[in-house]
Parts: structure tokens; C-alpha cells; sequence
């Protein structure tokens, strides 16, 4: 069965219809003119070696070129299929802080973009694993279910900023809730939850909800983004302030962190310039027990156009070849 990945061409088809009555049309006209000319039969006499017949042959040929090419153009492609394919690794779900706190420049060019840096280098470390996103502020949201497409993972990640969650704060507990009932239902042992964040303003019980998740077996890391001493936050006028005028200063709260590592059996990483703090995690995921995920995925796709152009060439000449003369010797002369 054939697919195509452009059926839009396939309406160029339209046009042969109107190749053959334009043709038929203008040789009514040319008759026209013969017949004001003087007796048909008689210019018929004087060109022996005109042949009525090989222009409609030739249009032919030149209709079956064009259908072959606009088919081509339309990129045919056989193979595909529904299967079942087998993957064994971890399901990691990315809990990424994106509060106005993560504008901070503590990193280069800021806590935020940097971070997103980190993750995009993490997908291309994993192999099998699956992975998810998830973003807060002061509320959280699945930006990404868990997948193994690296790909659109990376695309999710590059339009997320400080607009992504529009009620500001850092509600730590809700996101790792959130994260908790975002594995698929066939992860059971190989669950990891990487909070990625300032620590700063929490608002809820991120210590509980990391117990809750290590009751299940989940693992819980945290990333601290920031430094102690504080970094202003900019703004599109400045530096943001609060309602007194003060020039807000952001510090990174690692108390909160450690404590939510450790409710949730993880670790803690202060994320450094260089090494973000996503390689010790991979190590000690790469030590836990691989899972078998069963998913559905489409084969891929054998492409078919280039069999088509090459018959349309194939015609194009044939067309070119054949003339508009009778053949001077009959193919069987007695």
C-alpha cells in the first residue's frame, strides 16, 4: 500500500484532462485553417510524410510522464507498520524551576537557560531511558510525558521560560506530586525524580511529598541553582524590586534541598559553572535495575519517488524520439 508524505501534488493530476482537450483543440484549429488554405485531401497529398496519428501518440506519452513525475512529487512511500518494540532502561522525570528567581545570572547567561542546557546534554546520554518534564512556579505542569523521543524532548525544552507557569513562586511538593503521577503505569522500579531549582519562596511541603515518593520507590534528586549570597533578578526595565523599591536579591535555599534529597532517598548537587550536577545522577541510574517498557511505534518508511521519476524520464525521451513523420519503410514490406 502506497502513503504519500505530500498529497497536495497529487492535484496536478487535475491537469491532464486539460493537456488532452487543449491538444484535441488546436488540432480542430489547425483543420480549420487546412480547409481555408484549399482541399483538404489535397494539402494532405502534398505532406505524405506528416502522421496524424503520432501527435496524439506523443501526448500520451507526455500525459503518462506527468502522471509518473506528480506522483513522484508527492514522495510515495511504502513499509510502514504498526509493531511492538521493546526498550529497557529508567523512566527520569525532569522537574525544571522556572519562577522570575531562575533569571538570576549566577550561570551564564542565566539560571534558567542554563539548566535547560543541562537537560538537553542529559537526553543525549540516555540510550533507552525514558524521560519526562515537568515545569513549576507556583504551580506545576507536565510540559512533556515520559518518551524516548530525544528529539521532541529537545523542542519541548527550547520554549519553556518564566512566561511557561503565569503564577510566580516555587512550588516544590506539588511538582514532585505532579511528577509522582506522571510515570507510566509499567515503571515500577526505575524511577527518578531530578528537581532542578533555587530552592527559594517554597510555598508548600516539598520535604513531605519526597517521602511520599520514596514510599513508592521513586528517587528523588535535587540540583541547587544559584549561589548563597544572592543574585539581583533583571527585569525589562532593570532590576526587579519589591513594593518598598528594594532591589530583590535571590539566594539559593540548599537547606530546603538537601532535606527534600533526602526525604526521597537521592542526593543533593550544587549545580557547578562547568558540570551542572547531572552526572552523578546518570551514574547512579545507570547502577539501578533496567525495566522492559512495551510501546507501539511506526516502522520506518521505504521511499518510492525515485522509481517514479525515473519512469517519467523514461516516457519523456520515448516521447522525444518518436517524431512527427511517418517512418520512411513499413516494419513488415513485402
Amino acid at each position: 500500500m502506497l502513503l504519500f508524505a505530500e498529497p497536495k501534488y497529487l492535484y496536478l493530476l487535475l491537469l491532464i484532462p486539460v493537456f488532452l482537450l487543449g491538444y484535441a483543440v488546436l488540432g480542430y484549429l489547425r483543420g480549420r485553417r487546412v480547409k481555408a488554405f484549399g482541399d483538404p485531401a489535397l494539402v494532405e497529398a502534398l505532406m505524405p510524410s506528416r502522421s496524424r496519428s503520432k501527435g496524439w501518440v506523443r501526448m500520451v506519452f507526455f500525459c503518462l510522464a506527468f502522471l509518473f513525475f506528480t506522483v513522484g512529487l508527492s514522495r510515495p512511500r511504502t513499509g510502514a507498520r504498526l509493531a511492538e518494540r521493546t526498550t529497557r532502561g529508567a523512566e527520569i522525570i525532569v522537574a525544571l524551576d522556572v519562577s522570575n528567581s531562575m533569571l538570576a545570572q549566577d550561570y551564564s547567561p542565566n539560571r534558567l537557560e542554563r539548566a535547560k542546557l543541562s537537560i538537553a546534554r542529559l537526553t543525549d546520554r540516555l540510550q533507552e531511558d525514558r524521560i519526562g518534564l515537568v515545569i513549576f512556579a507556583g504551580t506545576s505542569f507536565v510540559q512533556l510525558p515520559v518518551t524516548t523521543d530525544y528529539v521532541s524532548a529537545k523542542m519541548f525544552l527550547g520554549s519553556i521560560d518564566t512566561g511557561s507557569i503565569p503564577v510566580q513562586g516555587t512550588a516544590i511538593g506539588d511538582a514532585i506530586r505532579l511528577s509522582i503521577k506522571s510515570f507510566s503505569a509499567q515503571s515500577e522500579k526505575s524511577r527518578v525524580i531530578v528537581v532542578i531549582s533555587d530552592g527559594e519562596n517554597h510555598e508548600d511541603d516539598p520535604v513531605e511529598a519526597a517521602r511520599q515518593a520514596a514510599e513508592l520507590g521513586i528517587k528523588v534528586y535535587a540540583i541547587g541553582v544559584g549561589s548563597t549570597e544572592g543574585q539581583p533578578i533583571p527585569t525589562d526595565g532593570g532590576l526587579l524590586r519589591d513594593k518598598d523599591g528594594e532591589i530583590v536579591v535571590t539566594k539559593l535555599d540548599e537547606e530546603t534541598l538537601r532535606a527534600v534529597a533526602r526525604a526521597g532517598n537521592g542526593a543533593y548537587i550544587h549545580a557547578g559553572g562547568e558540570e551542572f550536577g547531572l552526572n552523578p545522577i546518570i551514574q547512579d541510574i545507570r547502577r539501578m535495575e533496567d525495566e522492559e517498557f512495551g510501546s507501539v511505534v511506526f516502522e520506518e518508511y521505504d521511499e518510492q519517488y525515485m522509481y517514479f521519476f525515473g519512469v517519467a524520464l523514461l516516457l519523456l525521451v520515448i516521447e522525444m524520439l518518436i517524431g512527427e513523420r511517418k517512418p520512411r519503410r513499413k516494419l513488415f514490406e513485402v
